[in-house]
């Protein structure tokens, strides 16, 4: 894919003790684009995302975001640039003891200085975004569905209108009909937004669905980042029984209609 590359990640090294989880990765997010991260367990995809969004210090490498670092910048323009990030975590991780209103408004009233009133009132209007409802605004997060948690997060993580939305296994725990409407959602959300979707997932549908490419963490590093067809066509075991085993032939099936194939 070509374009603008708005995250670079180059040569990085995650080691945990004497196991290295990740030794001269590269990877790059495109503007626009929706990529999808998979990888077997042990692969370090949260590792990566967590590296991406500062949370943690890789051993060696760099991660430029915008074209900078976000671990060098100092305080106030690391701040800036992440607001430009969204960020939806698998389980929500939204705070109990605030409805689901005050949840969103929160960053708002936080990093924007939106009094409470006009932060409230844009909650609002993010969760009409995401589909939800007036009166789940009122609501608690123990109050609401697996779903609806999902959609009350996702407002949350577009509430400082970003320009790159991070998901972390966002359709997990969903039914099928749920994780459908979801992918579709992120779809229209991307395109209505402008959003750049670095994208974790385990969900085969998700992949055939939105990802514009592809990237396998195997072998500590990005193996492939490409089209689903050419990461598929990828000589590798794990690759071979990810994309053309049961699951993942039934997953090609119901994107194109054509029984996936060996």
């Amino acid at each position: 894919m070509t374009g603008e590359s708005i995250i670079q990640v180059r040569g990085l090294v995650n080691r945990f003790g004497s196991q290295t989880v990740h030794q001269n990765l590269d990877l790059d997010l495109y503007r626009g684009e929706v990529l999808g991260v998979v990888g077997g367990s042990g692969t370090g995809k949260s590792v990566l995302l967590r590296c991406i969004l500062g949370l943690r210090r890789a051993n060696a490498g760099s991660v430029r975001i915008f074209g900078e670092e976000l671990l060098n910048l100092p305080p106030q323009r690391r701040s800036q640039l992440e607001r430009r990030f969204g960020v939806l975590y698998q389980r929500g991780a939204l705070f109990s003891s605030l409805t689901v209103t005050e949840n969103i408004a929160l960053p708002l009233i936080e990093h924007a200085s939106l009094t409470r009133p006009a932060a409230e009132r844009l909650a609002l209007v993010k969760l009409a975004l995401v589909g939800l409802p007036r009166e789940a605004g009122d609501k608690y997060p123990s109050e609401l569905s697996g779903g609806m948690i999902k959609r009350a997060a996702l407002a949350r993580a577009l509430a400082l209108e970003p320009d790159i939305l991070f998901l972390d296994e966002p359709t997990a725990g969903l039914d099928p009909i749920g994780a459908a409407a979801f992918d579709q959602l992120i779809l229209t959300l991307r395109d209505a937004l402008g959003l750049s979707v670095f994208l974790v997932t385990h969900d085969l549908d998700t992949l055939h669905t939105i990802c514009d490419r592809i990237a396998v963490l195997a072998e500590q590093r990005v193996l492939v980042a490409d089209r689903l067809e050419v990461v598929a066509a990828t000589r590798n075991a794990w690759i071979h029984d990810y994309f053309h085993g049961p699951r993942g032939r039934a997953a090609a099936q119901a994107a194109t209609g054509v029984p996936g194939s060996n």
